[in-house]
């Protein structure tokens, strides 16, 4: 497979990802019942099982493996602390501020996550400073 081609996937649906999240936090905060939709349950899984996939391609093809590269190790923690936020922000957050405040904070661990991986350097954005 073409790495470009993969990396193209890869970045694409991050961006898909982080939109249809801040939608559907959104609605979430909003309490709206849009979130009850069947495309809206079952879409984030595929596009986030794709984004997924390339970066494991990725990292094959790269053969970079997150305990020779700390940015890479540090972009696998994002995303778990990613997950476990935006549970809170989309389901698990009892009040619409919980889930407004995890929302925000879900973005910021994303926007570190893309910081990461594009200064290939733990600090994220703050890499270059």
């Amino acid at each position: 497979m073409d790495y470009f081609l993969i990396k193209h996937i890869h970045m694409t649906a991050a961006g898909l990802s982080l939109a249809l999240f801040i939608l559907r936090a959104w609605w979430s905060v909003r309490q709206s019942p849009q979130l009850r939709r069947r495309w809206v349950k079952v879409l984030p899984h595929l596009i986030d099982t794709v984004l997924l996939a390339a970066g494991v391609a990725l990292m094959i093809m790269l053969r970079a493996w997150p305990t020779q590269q700390p940015w890479l190790a540090a972009k696998l923690i994002g995303l778990v602390a990613y997950i476990v936020v935006g549970t809170l922000a989309i389901k698990r957050g009892r009040t619409a501020t919980i889930r407004a405040v995890a929302s925000l904070v879900a973005i910021v661990i994303f926007l570190y996550i893309v910081g990461a991986a594009m200064n290939h350097h733990p600090l994220s954005w703050l890499a270059g400073v």
